[in-house]
């Protein structure tokens, strides 16, 4: 029996989500496709039948996971004042939360390096959700002349990221958290300053 588009569709998403939490946890290289088939609870052979590549799974897995992050941030500041909307952004992303869920967390920092050896769609993709993000936290600040808003928010998401890898790198829970605090002062200063 034949199922229902629906039913296809609702199979794809969560071949789709076991796929990113399977990448973010092992790496891409590392996860077989019959690996994310069995945490989607499904058999390898069915994969074919959703997706023509292991590539345009990371795609579709990548795109929706980064999108899914930053519509959630969306709605964390949906209202709030700018000032209290960046310290919220950055409090959310630069977390021991984040850094110890790798599973749910943001593919830019799971997967950094893994994504640059991608092929082009892919890095399109990754890119395109660093830049959305981007433009989110250059939309709060607004006491910062607009010609710089786009580069400072860059170099913003830049060290968000870049935390959380560095600090899911380190030994120690205190050279960790370390990292987390002195990123996450270092860019509330940073924004805190343009507004003087």
């Amino acid at each position: 029996m034949r199922k229902s588009k629906a039913e296809t569709a609702k199979t794809r998403e969560r071949i789709v989500k076991a796929a990113s939490a399977e990448f973010a946890a092992n790496g891409i290289s590392e996860v077989a496709l019959a690996r994310v088939m069995a945490a989607a609870g499904l058999t390898h052979g069915g994969f074919y039948r959703h997706f023509a590549s292991k590539d345009q799974l990371v795609l579709e897995a990548c795109s929706k996971t980064v999108f899914s992050l930053i519509a959630g941030l969306e709605l964390l500041i949906n209202g709030k004042p700018h000032e209290q909307a960046i310290g919220l952004l950055v409090g959310r992303y630069v977390s021991r939360a984040h850094r110890d869920q790798p599973r749910t967390g943001c593919p830019l920092a799971a997967l950094g390096s893994e994504l640059a050896r991608r092929d082009t769609r892919t890095r399109h993709a990754a890119i395109e959700g660093f830049l959305q993000l981007s433009r989110l936290i250059a939309s709060h600040l607004e006491t910062v002349p607009s010609r710089k808003r786009a580069e400072m928010s860059m170099a913003i998401v830049s060290a968000m990221v870049g935390a959380i890898i560095l600090a899911r790198i380190a030994p120690d829970s205190r050279t960790s958290d370390s990292v987390l605090v002195a990123t996450r002062d270092y860019i509330l200063q940073s924004v805190r300053r343009q507004r003087q």
